[in-house]
């Protein structure tokens, strides 16, 4: 999926979201793997808050995102903060075509739930595997079984922020799918328009094994919401992996 008009109410509508934590967070997972420096793929930055705090922690960073509305966003983000440096790409994840490989490649806030059924999302791991360089580092979260079923499930949700208010209206569609129907009414503009995509949950073992048919090994599993170690009730995960030397690169 891709937002469409949403992208520019989307930072208002989260503006609880830790950037400054998840940031801090990657950025240890990178050093731990040897990566401090070098080209970084965003994939799904949307409007680039994260891709904001990696370039200005001296990731040389290419922003990829399916929606041109979000990117128009980051683009101005860029343009205001002089990070005029920063390749922004309108690809699909699934049709993922870079200029040469990269020494690590993020995902962050669902970007990986929004691809599905499973066979895409492997190829979406794949396609993060394909261009990465050997020992190069791919962090990535997903919202989890657990809260697609006691969480999102059939419920609705109201986001306010600026005299927006989004209706956020879930229905469990299948075992690992919900589809969401949001609607946004600006009380300043006037403005009202319906929003529909679907979010895919994977159970763990089946990302895990993605990522093996990926050439990566996975490193590390976190909480996804205090970096802390995974619990029953975790809402997100986030996974550290590095891609596999082959004989030759050990040699």
């Amino acid at each position: 999926m891709a937002y469409g008009e949403f992208a520019f109410y989307y930072d208002a509508l989260n503006a609880d979201a830790d950037y400054d934590a998840l940031a801090a967070y990657i950025q240890k997972q990178l050093a731990a793997h040897g990566v401090r420096g070098g080209i970084l793929a965003d994939l799904g930055c949307g409007t680039g808050e994260l891709t904001l705090r990696l370039a200005r922690a001296g990731y040389d960073v290419i922003g990829i995102d399916r929606s041109p509305q979000m990117l128009s966003v980051l683009r101005e983000k860029l343009d205001e903060a002089g990070q005029s440096d920063v390749l922004l790409l309108c690809q699909d994840i699934l049709s993922l075509d870079l200029f040469g490989t990269v020494r690590a490649v993020t995902a962050s806030f669902d970007t990986l739930n929004h691809i599905g059924p499973v066979e895409a999302f492997q190829k979406a791991i794949g396609k993060a595997g394909f261009f990465m360089e050997e020992g190069g580092v791919f962090v990535f979260d997903l919202n989890t079984p657990y809260k697609h079923e006691k969480v999102l499930a059939d419920n609705v949700f109201t986001l306010e922020g600026d005299g927006i208010a989004c209706r956020w209206q879930n229905a469990r569609a299948a075992e690992y799918r919900v589809d969401i129907t949001l609607t946004v009414a600006d009380s300043v503009t006037g403005t009202r328009f319906t929003e529909r995509f679907a979010e895919y949950a994977y159970p763990r073992a089946l990302v895990e094994d993605a990522l093996r048919a990926a050439g990566f090994t996975l490193a590390a599993v976190a909480d996804g919401e205090d970096f802390g170690p995974v619990r029953p009730d975790s809402e997100r995960w986030v996974f550290t992996a590095v891609k596999r030397y082959t004989q030759e690169g050990k040699a």
